[in-house]
């Protein structure tokens, strides 16, 4: 996304949106990763709140996720200690057993930070701070056991909120646009904004999450580091000794889909962590070696003989276990009666081809998923065993996509257009239901 200012810069814009977030709402917490982006945010924010409000309170909020480079500890230990004599400052560093996702393993979809059951297996001690949120002190009463990683970030803000004489709160994200297609469509769509701002959605009553960064690029985002001398996590020097482009520098968990062919960074610049990694996270080892291999999907994928690709799909889904196939077979039914009854936006270029090639497909209205309005495609038979004959068959529908799935453990279905926004959705209206009884204890709706 590019935003072209008459008068300011984008620097200049985030500190009226911050004097916009200090003048709207009560609470005010920001969720620092240890990244580049929310690091930044943060220090800006900190700088925000001396010079203009420094009689309000603000908290920082870090989840940790236990597996991470070392120097990624040191960056959010360092800046922690640097906040603790603050007195305008609430810290919160959360160590809880949460379901973190894994792309790492056939048979898993998710592993557990800091569970309890595993403590000789720790990548590393649980740190020894009095603002440090684990299993044995934990004033988290939205927290349940193992909930999802997403759900836990959510509910903290629910808490905090409750937690703050139950006041409008707002959590400040360094998310941008530019960092993927989801985000920027994300920030187009107003449905959840805040008093028409996009930059600000609902996630619960009275809590809400902003992302006053949303049209920075990345460029600006390194410019400001070096301008205002801020800290940052040094992860980003090795990543950079290392060879990586700086669109490919991301401080994640090493095991999702995003990282996992990354991992074998970890040998080269952290080979103590690696060492824990290996014993920590099932298949991290050979996700290592083979994760950019025909082994974990990577190359072509040769189809066995006898078999069409929906036959492999539906073999393949038999071999796993019941909750791991419910999850692929949810996602592909839906995915099979999108394309069915809905449609998705295809090149017209694509749409050619398709009628060329004598697919049965009909235009159903434009698809507002789409930067350019394409075409929405309907297909009249049955989804195609496979595209090959089409050249840009990416946002084509197939039972070879759907295979591509599971070969690669993309549980989230990201090789067939599924997208973490919509993910999320689903995930918050689990959530209201999941957690209605605490909504009428608080007098919510």
């Amino acid at each position: 996304m590019i935003r072209e200012y008459e008068t300011q810069n984008v620097y200049e814009a985030t500190q009226q949106r911050l004097k916009y977030i200090f003048e709207e709402f009560d609470n005010i917490y920001l969720s620092f990763s240890g990244g580049k982006d929310s690091g930044l945010l943060l220090n800006m924010m900190l700088d925000f709140q001396k010079k203009y409000y420094p009689e309000r309170k603000i908290g920082v909020f870090h989840q940790d996720f236990e597996a991470q480079y070392m120097v990624t500890t040191q960056y959010i230990e360092r800046t922690f200690k640097r906040l603790e004599g603050e007195e305008a400052v609430e810290l919160y560093w959360v160590c809880l057993p949460m379901a973190t996702r894994t792309a790492l393993s056939s048979y898993e979809m998710f592993w557990y930070p800091w569970d309890d059951a595993k403590k000789e297996a720790w990548v590393r001690d649980m740190p020894k701070h009095k603002y440090v949120i684990n299993l044995k002190n934990n004033p988290m009463t939205t927290y349940r056991y193992r909930m999802h990683q997403e759900d836990l970030a959510k509910q903290f803000g629910r808490w905090y909120r409750i937690s703050h004489e139950n006041k409008k709160t707002v959590c400040l994200l360094g998310m941008r646009a530019d960092e993927s297609l989801q985000r920027y469509s994300g920030f187009l769509n107003k449905k959840y904004g805040y008093k028409g701002e996009c930059w600000i959605s609902k996630q619960f009553k009275n809590v809400w999450c902003a992302s006053p960064m949303y049209d920075w690029s990345l460029e600006d985002v390194w410019h400001a580091n070096y301008l205002f001398n801020y800290d940052y996590n040094r992860l980003y020097d090795l990543y950079h000794m290392a060879g990586l482009k700086v669109s490919q520098m991301r401080v994640a968990s090493p095991f999702n889909d995003y990282s996992k062919d990354s991992l074998n960074l970890y040998r080269v610049l952290d080979p103590e962590i690696w060492a824990k990694l290996v014993g920590r996270v099932q298949g991290a080892n050979f996700a290592c070696i083979y994760a950019r291999s025909k082994a974990l999907g990577y190359r072509s994928i040769t189809l066995p003989e006898g078999h069409t690709w929906e036959s492999y799909t539906r073999f393949l889904l038999e071999t796993l276990p019941v909750r791991l196939r419910n999850n692929y077979v949810k996602k592909f039914n839906t995915s099979i009666r999108f394309w069915h009854e809905k449609g998705g936006g295809l090149e017209e270029e694509t749409i050619k081809e398709l009628e060329e090639h004598g697919y049965r497909i009909k235009r159903n209205g434009v698809s507002n998923y789409t930067l350019n309005k394409k075409s929405r495609i309907v297909f009249l038979e049955k989804i195609p065993d496979n595209t090959d004959d089409i050249k840009s068959s990416k946002d084509i529908p197939s039972w070879k996509r759907m295979c591509y799935c599971i070969l690669k453990n993309d549980h989230i279905c990201r090789t067939m257009g599924f997208g973490l926004n919509r993910q999320q959705q689903k995930a918050i209206d689990a959530i209201r239901e999941r957690y209605k009884g605490l909504e009428d204890i608080n007098g919510e709706k």
